[in-house]
């Protein structure tokens, strides 16, 4: 079907602002820029001795470096959106960074409402008054891929979240990742890790995002698998709603709730002490829901939500847990998920030399094979847990004393990559939250039972499977609340003032 006119110009005008030379041209001269100067400031602080000095001077960089950031990602919009939910978690990026780019989780450019329109449209065959009662023409969310409107079935009356994608956006996705590949090879000389394996992962998975009707087949076997493996899930996933899917529109159950990121915000609304014992349960109560959602996914499915950022969990009401945007999903196979089940034991044993042994299951190759197995174990803990070793509230890539730098890994399986992400999202929530959490503890019962599914244990499989059952029970019907905690926590949430809020990638 041919677009209509408007719809055409939109997409022209679209193309013709940022075509691929100029998009990159821009790219790399920001890029550089933000490199030199951190060259330069690591130059600068080596001739002060006096440490406030130095940090003086970082700092300063870093606010520099921040709204360089800001803007070349807002400017260039596109997969750079992406980068900035990756770089601005607390665990990764400076304070300045993570203050300055989580403002763009939901700001990048809408789409014209007259567009959005027509897509639906077109995609449906009806007029928009046909199949809608309401439709709020500004968007709840606007991402690098899509934007979100609120509206309500006309047959049903049912509130419902509307998903659609910009236009024109395939064309320029490619051309930012290709520049982005450049960028890596050059990069992971100076890190001494395999950057370029991570965005070619991010190349397969971005393509798969373009197709409206594969995320709503995701969504619908994630929700399922919840229900079927607890007897309440851990999280809210959005319910599809049949016969309103295309390749470029998805109607979806509408989940009301706040983002995670003004969770702080609400409790400080309250009067509630941020630091105190209410407010830590809070926080502990929803990393354990999406530590447990995610572990159950990874181990037990190998079928995960493969996007998370902090634009993409809702808090709701009764304190539920909300994750959204399935658009990129991934299928981790059974040899690297038991391999990571492995890994997981090791981490939550202490056990350096599981680790490394791990490490060769999993194809994860080090340039040097007689390096430290106590350092290929930090990295491991870094890489594969939230709670960070040694009192670290930071990840400094660049830093003389970074393990990656002490460990070059020369190969790492990209599909690691998603799981990767997924440890930098809790560990950037448990960073933010004030909270020292492993998650490898509360998975190392979900790794067990894998493992013993699958026959890689030793001794009786039926008494590991009870017992790493049990354990796993526990661990999901519990959030190490007391009732009274529990009640005012729910009561909390419940009557918090609630808004939608959808970020959709």
């Amino acid at each position: 079907m041919l677009h209509s006119p408007d719809l055409q110009l939109f997409t022209e005008k679209l193309s013709e602002r940022w075509i691929p030379l100029e998009r990159s041209l821009q790219f790399r001269l920001r890029a550089a820029h933000i490199y030199t100067g951190y060259k330069v400031c690591q130059f600068r602080a080596k001739f002060f001795r006096d440490a406030a000095v130095q940090e003086a001077i970082w700092e300063r960089q870093h606010e520099l470096a921040a709204e360089q950031m800001y803007s070349l990602c807002y400017e260039l919009g596109g997969i750079f959106l992406k980068a900035a939910q990756i770089f601005g978690k607390p665990d990764l990026a400076p304070t300045a960074w993570v203050r300055r780019l989580v403002t763009l989780c939901d700001s990048a450019p809408a789409t014209p409402f007259k567009v959005v329109q027509q897509i639906v449209e077109e995609e449906f065959g009806k007029q928009i008054h046909e199949i809608f009662d309401q439709f709020d023409v500004d968007p709840v969310g606007s991402a690098s891929i899509a934007q979100v409107h609120r509206a309500r079935l006309r047959h049903t009356k049912t509130d419902v979240a509307v998903k659609v994608q910009h236009p024109g956006v395939w064309r320029l996705m490619m051309v930012d990742i290709h520049n982005l590949q450049d960028f890596a090879k050059f990069l992971q000389k100076e890190i001494k890790f395999d950057l370029f394996s991570l965005t070619k992962e991010v190349e397969k998975q971005i393509g798969c995002e373009f197709d409206f009707r594969r995320e709503a087949e995701a969504m619908e076997r994630i929700r399922n698998f919840f229900h079927s493996n607890n007897r309440k899930a851990p999280v809210l996933v959005p319910r599809v709603i049949n016969g309103l899917v295309t390749r470029k529109v998805l109607v979806m159950e509408f989940i009301n709730g706040i983002p995670i990121m003004n969770l702080g915000h609400e409790i400080a609304q309250r009067g509630i002490d941020p630091g105190g014992k209410l407010a830590t349960s809070v926080k502990l109560r929803i990393l354990e829901n999406l530590t447990l959602a995610y572990g159950q996914m990874i181990l037990k499915s190998g079928f995960f939500h493969a996007d998370p950022h902090p634009g993409n969990i809702l808090i709701c009401k009764n304190s539920e847990v909300a994750l959204l945007d399935y658009g990129q999903v991934k299928h981790l196979p059974d040899n690297l998920r038991l391999g990571f089940a492995n890994l997981v034991i090791a981490i939550a044993d202490n056990n350096p030399s599981k680790a490394a042994q791990s490490y060769r299951e999993l194809g994860i190759e080090i340039l040097k094979s007689d390096d430290n197995e106590e350092e290929l174990f930090q990295l491991a803990m870094k890489m594969f847990d939230t709670k960070l070793p040694g009192g670290m509230t930071i990840l400094s890539p660049f830093s003389e004393e970074s393990s990656l730098k002490k460990v070059a890994v020369q190969s790492f399986p990209e599909e690691l990559f998603s799981v990767l992400r997924t440890m930098q999202l809790l560990r950037g929530l448990s960073v933010g939250m004030g909270i020292s959490y492993s998650c490898a503890l509360q998975w190392r019962p979900l790794a067990l039972e894998a493992l013993c599914r699958a026959g890689r244990l030793e001794g009786d499989s039926n008494f590991y499977l009870q017992n790493a059952q049990l354990i796993s029970f526990s661990v999901s019907s519990s959030v190490n609340l007391e009732r009274g905690c529990n009640w005012t926590l729910c009561k909390l949430l419940r009557h918090c003032s609630f808004h939608s809020h959808f970020l959709w990638t």
